[in-house]
């Protein structure tokens, strides 16, 4: 156990989920949040609400805003364009809290590959996402992938030829970044919920991409083969 906290210093340890008592980023968002109850910045009631509505978000949200923006194009355009006005829109959520936060949704193509990160502390579309997983918040996971991003994406199991280009965006307290990922070949004729299946949370956080249907999807027919979407 005392390795696994020493790692998290080490400019080469591989990115673990932290273990133990809360870490500092942790212990600073509950005093800065005392602090503005305190000072009536905000209420203790708004808080709670807030927590309500990240705790109710999952990836599950987000990967249904992948899929569509793969199947519609106005919807594309406009989430690239006005992702928070678009997303409250299409699905009915209110996508900003007591703190106004911006969100801006980065494109994966074939020769750029997006990575977000929040080197200061873990600063996350929870709007969309809901909360960050425990590695997206270890110091090995924000202070490495800005150093080299090639190198920690390998540990994720995402090797990218050097032909592409890796961007790392930074997240702050004003602007989060959403990864769209690339849509699979060969999943033309697929409905959302297939689609959904395959975009995982690491897949918008830039750590991986959407599943290979070609293994995937072993056992399932598409639409073409089977008169019915898989």
């Amino acid at each position: 156990m005392a390795d696994k906290h020493h790692h998290h210093d080490d400019a080469h340890a591989p990115i673990e989920e932290p273990q133990g008592p809360p870490g500092e980023d942790e212990l600073l968002e509950v005093a800065l949040r005392e602090l503005l109850v305190e000072r009536g910045v905000l209420s203790a009631g708004a808080v709670d609400q807030q927590i309500d509505v990240i705790e109710s978000r999952n990836p599950a949200l987000g990967a249904q805003v992948v899929a569509r923006a793969w199947t519609d194009p106005a919807f594309h355009q406009a989430l690239l364009s006005n992702p928070l006005d678009t997303l409250e829109k299409a699905f009915q959520l209110p996508m900003s809290g007591p703190v106004p936060v911006d969100l801006k949704v980065l494109e994966n193509t074939p020769a750029v590959h997006n990575v977000v990160v929040c080197t200061l502390c873990s600063c996350y579309p929870r709007m969309l996402l809901g909360p960050p997983p425990a590695w997206y918040r270890a110091s090995a996971y924000r202070s490495r992938v800005v150093r080299e991003p090639r190198a920690v994406l390998r540990e994720f199991g995402l090797e990218l030829p050097d032909s592409v280009e890796v961007r790392v965006s930074d997240s702050t307290a004003d602007m989060r970044y959403l990864v769209l990922p690339r849509r699979p070949e060969g999943t033309d004729g697929w409905s959302l919920e297939a689609l959904s299946g395959l975009v995982t949370r690491d897949c918008m956080i830039g750590t991986a991409v959407p599943r290979d249907p070609s293994i995937e999807a072993h056992g399932l027919t598409t639409c073409e083969d089977a008169g019915d979407e898989p």
